[in-house]
């Protein structure tokens, strides 16, 4: 018996899961013809054909749009609105990505300063998830 082909949908999702595998707790599950990723058991993003979405809310979907990314549209006439396709960029580095997902998976609420950046409350830009990317991080998950 032959192993089961591979495509390109899989790379994408194998690529994807890699750049996050140092995120504790990350699973994923076969989803209406894409892939969800969850945080524990908080759906926090969507793999659809070789794009990844994350889950936005108040103080991250203006950085989504601000970059030109879209929602999710898994159908002519369907829109998810509160999940944006991550940047290019974003995407291939793992760094980056790995907090864009903390903040697409904890909703704001839970942030609470962020508690994996040791960036100043009143110097904070919501704007920008990237510029703390760089910022020393302990894990919260």
């Amino acid at each position: 018996m032959r192993p089961p082909r591979r495509t390109s949908k899989d790379s994408f999702k194998d690529f994807v899961l890699d750049q996050l595998s140092s995120m504790p707790d990350l699973s994923g599950r076969v989803l209406f013809g894409g892939y969800g990723l969850y945080h524990r058991d908080r759906f926090f993003g969507i793999i659809h054909k070789s794009r990844l979405f994350f889950k936005t809310h108040a103080l991250t979907q203006p950085l989504y749009r601000s970059r030109g990314m879209q929602p999710f549209r898994p159908g002519a006439r369907h829109t998810l609105a509160r999940y944006y396709e991550v940047p290019l960029d974003i995407l291939e580095d793992r760094r980056d990505l790995e907090t864009w997902a903390r903040h697409a998976a904890v909703p704001p609420s839970a942030q609470l300063l962020l508690p994996f950046t040791d960036v100043q409350a009143d110097s904070l830009n919501y704007g920008d998830l990237s510029a703390m990317a760089g910022a020393e991080r302990t894990s919260f998950f």
